[in-house]
């Protein structure tokens, strides 16, 4: 394995990142940026090195109540819901805009707060980020009621309105690609935010807010409040006066979230974890099968809640593709995202990284073997070899629960039924991916699947035009598409006698 743990000082990286880092984050609430109530900040870690690179403000349920104030404000007697549709519309694209001037800048912090190689920064989360507001600013002007023929003399109708104040807690594996998921829809609805970014990455959370000053929304409309999921987040889901929570993040902590939910009955949309399961059969096109499985597992260090984490290979081909996926793992360079030609970066925090190594050892302990990887690299940061794991039965953890690293179980099968009822044995059903050159089986697998969505020889294709979330314990709701303004209006009917 390559392994060039290559370390970068806040001394070598560009003039803004530096200047950036050094400038006090604060909150962002009303328009202005402000200390935190209790004037505390809690540092934040490169997770290359372990170092502290920044203080952030950190919000609780005093700041919250602040941003809530301010947002619920600006819904109701601001300019936002006086604005016509197309003044909405050209601030998204604006702001959209503004982030595509600032990629290098966005990119950079993506890489340097989460980990992940600034080559799929630049590439992946910044223009995703970008393409998702603009799709969404587009639907600002097409948010349409219908004409509903009843009979009387009665002339009928509905409107869809904005649901009103949103509390929007985001995580930290794709933190700027997963704050334009929930704003972009809140934003195009009409709706005023709360956004509170991961505690791990809330750096591009407080340069999105100072764009979104730069680019003139209306004071209170995005707010966003650092803070832990304790007190910020649960401030939010628990408040009175927000109208709809929507929360990326684990399973456990978004059944949490329902709970804080229903003081008020606040609307929620949850996207939550993923066991996904990628199944290749032997006629499949084992290169493209084998490149793919790897790239489902090991992209963004594995911390992908739709990752391909367990790999069920038809029988005949199972010691061909694993141990070819095990090889090109083996070949992978791990380092810091900011060496250019990194693959795997380290994981986002040494939480992460010791959950990660726990999982890969309890596999071992029950009996699992490794054919690539197995535990950490290094001694410094938090980097995980990227590791394969054979021998696995449907009861080990590592086949139940979410790893949310770069570790695949494999296992064979030897029929399409079979490994349907296998691949649906889980409690999640966020992903799935199917690779075979049968154009009937792959539709029939496909329909089989109890996942949000399923690929076709491919994985991880998102597009903001379709929609993502999951079936079971994967969540509630979609994000993207014109499915996720549903869940940021309600629809309302209005019936005039005549």
């Amino acid at each position: 394995m390559t392994t060039t743990l290559t370390q970068t000082s806040t001394a070598q990286l560009p003039a803004f990142a530096q200047k950036f880092l050094k400038e006090p984050k604060k909150l962002f609430i009303d328009g202005k940026f402000v200390d935190a109530k209790s004037g505390k900040t809690f540092p934040v870690f490169n997770p290359a090195t372990g170092e502290t690179i920044a203080y952030v403000a950190e919000g609780d349920s005093a700041d919250i109540d602040l941003a809530v104030a301010a947002a619920r404000r600006a819904f109701e007697r601001g300019s936002w819901r006086k604005m016509s549709p197309s003044q909405r519309s050209r601030l998204i694209y604006q702001l959209a805009d503004k982030m595509e001037e600032r990629l290098e800048d966005f990119a950079l912090l993506e890489s340097l707060d989460n980990g992940k190689p600034l080559s799929i920064a630049r590439v992946a989360d910044v223009p995703l980020a970008v393409d998702n507001l603009r799709y969404m600013a587009g639907w600002a002007t097409k948010i349409l009621g219908d004409t509903i023929p009843i009979p009387g003399d009665f002339h009928a109708y509905t409107r869809r309105e904005p649901i009103g104040v949103a509390g929007q807690i985001i995580p930290w594996n794709f933190p700027l690609l997963m704050a334009a998921w929930k704003i972009g829809p809140a934003l195009a609805a009409g709706c005023t935010i709360v956004l509170k970014p991961a505690e791990q990455t809330p750096l591009s959370a407080m340069l999105l807010a100072e764009i979104a000053a730069e680019v003139g929304f209306p004071e209170g409309v995005l707010n966003v409040v650092p803070g832990y999921g304790e007190t910020a987040g649960a401030a939010i889901a628990a408040h009175p006066d927000v109208d709809k929570v929507a929360f990326t993040g684990s399973t456990d902590v978004g059944k949490l979230i329902v709970k804080a939910a229903a003081g008020n009955l606040k609307k929620v949309t949850l996207e939550l974890g993923g066991k996904s399961p990628n199944i290749i059969f032997a006629d499949a096109n084992i290169e493209e099968a084998i490149a793919g499985a790897a790239f489902a597992i090991f992209f963004n260090m594995g911390e992908c809640c739709s990752a391909g984490s367990r790999l069920f290979v038809e029988r005949p081909v199972f010691d061909q593709v694993t141990q070819a996926i095990a090889n090109a793992a083996k070949g992978m360079k791990v380092g810091s995202g900011l060496d250019q030609s990194t693959e795997i970066g380290p994981l986002v925090s040494d939480e992460q990284l010791d959950r990660v190594t726990g999982y890969i050892q309890s596999g071992i302990d029950e009996g699992a073997r490794t054919l690539s990887g197995g535990g950490r690299v290094g001694d410094r940061g938090y980097f995980v070899a990227p590791t394969v794991i054979v021998d696995v039965k449907p009861n080990m953890k590592i086949m139940r629960e979410e790893i949310f690293g770069p570790v695949v179980a494999a296992t064979p099968f030897d029929d399409m039924n079979e490994v349907l009822e296998q691949a649906n044995d889980t409690v999640f059903g966020l992903a799935a991916g199917v690779w075979t050159k049968d154009v009937s089986k792959a539709h029939n697998v496909a329909a089989g699947l109890r996942a949000g969505s399923v690929w076709v020889n491919c994985y991880n294709v998102f597009d903001a035009a379709l929609p993502f979330g999951g079936y079971k314990q994967s969540g509630w709701g979609r994000e993207m598409s014109h499915n996720a303004l549903e869940c940021y209006t309600e629809t309302k009917s209005v019936v005039v006698k005549l």
